[in-house]
């Protein structure tokens, strides 16, 4: 694209050369003479200070929010927020592809994986194409690929959307962070439909947000800055009105399992424990009329999420209830509840849970299956909120029967450090814990711990395959190393 094709709208007052601009990026490792290099200010390094070398890579355009010091035939285009800039111009370079598709935007503190693969495959065994971007990775058609934050950066965000809408997608559900939201990653985007599932306090911290006000009010941008024309409400959730305040959507639909009043509501919500299968059975109340649904996912929240699944489905895509209903019994989600039976009949459960309310909520919900004994492995993330890790500690010791304290992406923080504070939330408890950083270790430890019904959740790493120790990311997959238990206990 001409470089006052993408520009000129934008910056009408801006001096822009005749150049074909063949990649926008803020990366200098991915710039070249016909790149378009955007200066970002991220938290560790300051993308003004490398300009230089995206001028040695032979680039001769840049946005910045400042001057940079640069030879004369560099030229520089002012701006004041170089972060909506780069969303805008991904936008354009890539054609606008949200134009072109049904965009799907998921936001809240918990559920947005679960929702949004729930959805995806929902519509998918409807035959309706669609594509996921999220924590779980990028996937359409038969594309998988992985990402690093659970929204992508503006330019991958972009270029996925246009490769989704060229690959004969006609939907995406994206998970919006309110980190993604703070950083205008998704600023340009077109979103069809918004869904708030649920916001508690998390996030909060020197490389995250700084208040939960804050925390709240980036969420919030999803449903009032983005011009959606539907939006679907988990009304359970306290935080629900305000979220709703100033809402751009004309149609706005809702969700409850506690509550009538509402678009949908679950009722009769049951467990579902058999030697063929595990999750939940309810009934789900609509216009009067009942339908029996059953989900294979563990925990009464999972049920809020497949409400809101099928609340997009029914509601706006236009699909019959019973047909969203029987597809939505088939749809797995990676990480989220697995549930693995092992030899001599207790059983590990592998979810993302990661703060302390997803694990009171799982733990919880594995209370309701009667296990003889409930076992609880986790750690918490280096160099992130402190909090979290005595709200892990504190939920842990008061709902399972041993603790198991690991490592969980210690990052450039010792793993010991780290288990050693969530330590201190068992400080008087009677439950039994023990501290082993390494994960594999813990995990092999805990699994010959269990007898029959015992059940042990491994909380924290979910879909994860790697584990980030100081700033290399290592390979590491929970449901390999249970499964490789497995395959040994048989044997013997």
């Amino acid at each position: 694209m001409n470089a006052k094709k993408l520009l000129g709208k934008q910056f009408p007052r801006a001096v822009i050369p005749d150049l074909e601009i063949l990649s926008v990026t803020e990366n200098t490792r991915l710039t070249d003479a016909n790149s378009l290099f955007v200066c970002i200010r991220g938290a560790r390094v300051d993308g003004h200070t490398l300009a230089s070398e995206a001028y040695v890579n032979g680039c001769r355009v840049f946005v910045a929010e400042h001057p940079l010091d640069l030879p004369n035939d560099a030229h520089v285009i002012l701006t004041q927020n170089t972060r909506l800039a780069l969303a805008q111009l991904a936008c354009k370079f890539y054609g606008d592809p949200s134009k072109k598709l049904h965009v799907i935007g998921i936001t809240g503190t918990k559920g947005k994986t679960t929702t949004a693969q729930l959805l995806a495959g929902l519509l998918n065994r409807c035959d309706i194409p669609c594509g996921y971007i999220g924590t779980n990775g990028i996937a359409y058609g038969a594309v998988r690929k992985p990402t690093t934050n659970t929204t992508p950066d503006a330019v991958t965000l972009q270029k996925t959307l246009a490769d989704m809408a060229a690959g004969g997608m006609r939907t995406v559900c994206v998970e919006v962070s309110s980190q993604a939201l703070m950083q205008y990653r998704v600023d340009g985007t077109r979103f069809s439909t918004v869904l708030f599932t649920n916001l508690s306090s998390d996030h909060v911290g020197p490389l995250e947000h700084p208040s939960f006000a804050h925390y709240r009010a980036c969420k919030h941008r999803l449903f009032t800055d983005f011009g959606a024309n539907n939006a679907i409400w988990n009304v359970d959730d306290a935080t629900y009105a305000d979220m709703q305040e100033g809402c751009s959507a004309r149609r706005q639909i809702t969700v409850s399992a506690l509550t009538t009043g509402v678009d949908l509501i679950a009722k009769s919500i049951l467990p579902v424990n058999t030697a063929t299968a595990h999750g939940i059975t309810f009934e789900m109340c609509r216009k009067k009329k009942l339908y029996s649904v059953h989900l294979p996912l563990i925990g009464r929240c999972n049920v809020s999420n497949a409400l809101q699944s099928l609340a997009v489905a029914i509601e706006v895509m236009k699909i019959p209830p019973q047909q969203a209903i029987d597809a939505l019994s088939h749809v797995q989600v990676d990480g989220r509840s697995e549930w693995i039976s092992l030899p001599g009949g207790g059983a590990a459960v592998i979810d993302y849970a990661h703060n302390g309310e997803s694990l009171r909520q799982i733990l919880t919900a594995l209370r309701e299956y009667a296990p003889h004994r409930l076992l609880c492995l986790f750690g918490s993330v280096g160099e992130r909120s402190q909090l979290r890790r005595r709200e892990l500690g504190a939920v842990a010791a008061s709902l399972a029967d041993v603790c198991i304290l690991t490592s969980d992406n210690p990052g450039h923080e010792p793993p010991e450090d780290i288990i050693d504070e969530i330590a201190q939330a068992f400080d008087g408890s009677e439950t039994r814990y023990l501290k082993i950083p390494d994960r594999k270790e813990a995990i092999t430890y805990a699994l010959r711990m269990l007898g029959e019904n015992d059940i042990l959740l491994l909380a924290g790493k979910g879909h994860e395959t790697y584990q980030l120790i100081g700033s290399e990311k290592q390979y590491f997959c929970e449901k390999e190393i249970v499964n490789d238990y497995i395959k040994e206990t048989v044997i013997v």
